[in-house]
């Protein structure tokens, strides 16, 4: 009996300006391949840099970079101590930069964080370039509900070096964020089983609707200016974006979302009264979401550069003594040591939710296992753009080998990019201004 050859998952398909798009899982490809878990992604970013004290301050184990190795392993320091259980599921990664963020204006360091965009060069027709968390969502769209999910503390796109989001889409535009935990849940969740036909026809109407919006702004888009273009294609990726999201809904609703346990949702949370409430809450949202396959890729910003937004005022809700973006100003040490403690508050929120997702399971592993978290700042500390604190985690089936302190020099964000990409089984040659994949690094052979 004949057996045809199966299909390598690595395998591509070519497109336009060359662009490569991973084959969807297809039963030629054997059932070692289709039986495995999904690969997943997922960005948080905070603001304003990490705490690196000053040596005369004495106070060297508040550093959020590991300042001590005991028997050739690093140890934590007091404000990442929370990830200390996840030890043999997380890294840190020291030296990284973006080329261009040397050359731009310290505060657009959130635009570029996932893009590593020449943002400095005006003479450029898009500002923007795609974002890490969209290459990745238009590789995996194909398996889920959602494209991806853009969550931020603040809705909306902000404005140019200000940005309230640090996700671009494939034209490099803003796409906007999302900030209330019910709206999430509802756009996540909501499913009415009883009504599939009207929700259907509802939907089909919604996107010859937008369809025709979008048709006539690009037409009206050719009429402006330039200042004026540029608003329009915020506007025209707010479009695109819920008309990907439509599409999506159309072609699952007939397929029922997994059964879970939503009752440890607090969805009426209000930031500005409890913090730590409510970044458990998005982040037990983000969890539930990767659990019930609704998406794969996802960017969080939990705070605004340069005192924007409510968070800045998070610190002072802590008991701390000033505000986000004074304390990451701070040169005295009772301001570098609360600074060093906020670290610490946001690392309780990501182990927390480290360990949500260790608590679910997929085929071969936790989601954590299939899960790549990717956490970090686009400064240092006081607007400086080398040396960007970066933290990946997950991902131990993705072939990722932990429990490091890696630092190799000066190396560019965009090589962290690419192999990133290269672990999600996205065969991308290359990624914004990168060289390579990282050598000798965490992610092994890529």
């Amino acid at each position: 009996m004949f057996d045809p050859p199966k299909i390598q998952r690595r395998e591509i398909l070519r497109g336009i300006a060359g662009a490569a798009l991973a084959l969807p899982l297809l039963e030629a490809m054997g059932s070692e391949v289709t039986k495995h878990s999904p690969k997943r992604f997922c960005a948080i970013y905070t603001a304003n840099g990490m705490s690196l004290p000053k040596t005369d301050h004495g106070i060297d184990e508040w550093s959020w970079f590991p300042r001590k190795e005991e028997s050739g392993r690093f140890e934590f320091g007091e404000s990442t101590l929370p990830f200390e259980p996840f030890r043999k599921h997380l890294s840190f990664m020291g030296g990284f930069y973006h080329e261009n963020g040397i050359k731009a204006d310290p505060h657009t360091c959130s635009d570029m964080w996932l893009t590593g965009a020449p943002l400095h060069d005006s003479t450029r027709e898009t500002y923007n370039t795609a974002g890490l968390d969209q290459v990745i969502a238009q590789h995996t769209k194909q398996y889920c509900r959602q494209p991806s999910l853009v969550l931020s503390i603040d809705a909306g796109v902000g404005f140019l070096s200000r940005t309230g989001t640090i996700s671009y889409d494939l034209q490099g535009r803003p796409i906007p964020a999302e900030n209330s935990p019910r709206r999430v849940f509802d756009r996540l969740f909501r499913v009415d089983q009883n009504s599939m036909q009207a929700q259907r026809e509802k939907l089909r109407a919604k996107v010859k609707l937008v369809d025709a919006v979008l048709e006539s702004s690009r037409r009206f888009n050719q009429q402006l200016g330039a200042a004026d273009r540029r608003k329009m294609d915020q506007y025209l990726a707010s479009l695109n974006e819920i008309e990907s999201r439509l599409i999506a809904s159309e072609k699952w609703i007939d397929v029922p979302v997994k059964e879970q346990d939503h009752s440890h949702l607090n969805l009426d949370v209000q930031k500005e009264e409890d913090p730590r409430e409510y970044y458990r809450n998005m982040f037990d949202l983000i969890s539930l979401a990767f659990d019930a396959d609704i998406t794969r890729s996802v960017a969080f910003m939990l705070n605004r550069e340069d005192g924007m937004g409510i968070s800045d005022t998070f610190p002072l809700k802590l008991g701390l003594s000033r505000t986000h973006h004074q304390l990451s100003h701070a040169g005295d040490k009772v301001g570098q040591l609360d600074f060093a403690k906020y670290d610490l508050f946001l690392s309780q929120q990501i182990a927390g939710f480290m360990k949500r997702l260790q608590q679910y399971q997929d085929i071969d592993g936790t989601v954590l296992d299939n899960t790549l978290l990717l956490f970090g700042s686009g400064a240092s500390t006081t607007h400086y753009s080398k040396n960007l604190p970066t933290l990946v985690a997950g991902g131990t089936n993705m072939g990722l080998k932990h429990g490091q302190y890696w630092r190799q020099g000066e190396t560019r964000m965009s090589n962290l990019y690419l192999s990133i990409l290269r672990s999600m089984d996205i065969q991308s040659e290359s990624f914004a201004d990168s060289t390579g994949v990282l050598e000798n690094s965490i992610f092994g052979a890529v």
